[in-house]
């Protein structure tokens, strides 16, 4: 079968090609630190400093800012908001078990922008 690269520089050139165009998508997980607000259960569950993790089209997740400390709070690794239309997110919560635990649709907040309210929690990142 003949090969689509003549010498093997040929090759490694069209793979270094091929992971410039890719480096963009891997741009936007870059986390930092930003200050959060969790409200869920009726209760603050969150609030302080956080890791955010931003993915495509303004969704985000939401960890511990302390990487030595596994949990997010009580049983919950991170929040994850997943924008499904503007201003319409569908959040989930990452269990210790491994769960990914549907939370519910959430609004972005018109009065701050930084906020997503659900029937039962609210998250705020800025």
């Amino acid at each position: 079968m003949p090969s689509r690269f003549r010498t093997p520089a040929a090759a490694v050139a069209a793979a270094l090609a091929g992971a410039a165009l890719a480096a963009p998508c891997l741009a936007q997980g870059k986390a930092r630190i930003v200050d959060c607000r969790v409200e869920s259960e009726g209760k603050v569950q969150v609030s302080g400093k956080c890791r955010f993790i931003p993915d495509e089209g303004g969704s985000f997740t939401l960890e511990n800012a302390d990487a030595k400390r596994a949990a997010f709070f009580g049983e919950i690794m991170s929040v994850t908001v997943s924008i499904v239309s503007p201003g319409v997110a569908e959040v989930r919560g990452l269990t210790r078990q491994g769960v990914n635990s549907r939370w519910g649709e959430a609004r972005r907040m018109a009065g701050d922008r930084a906020c997503w309210q659900g029937s039962d929690f609210k998250i705020c990142a800025r």
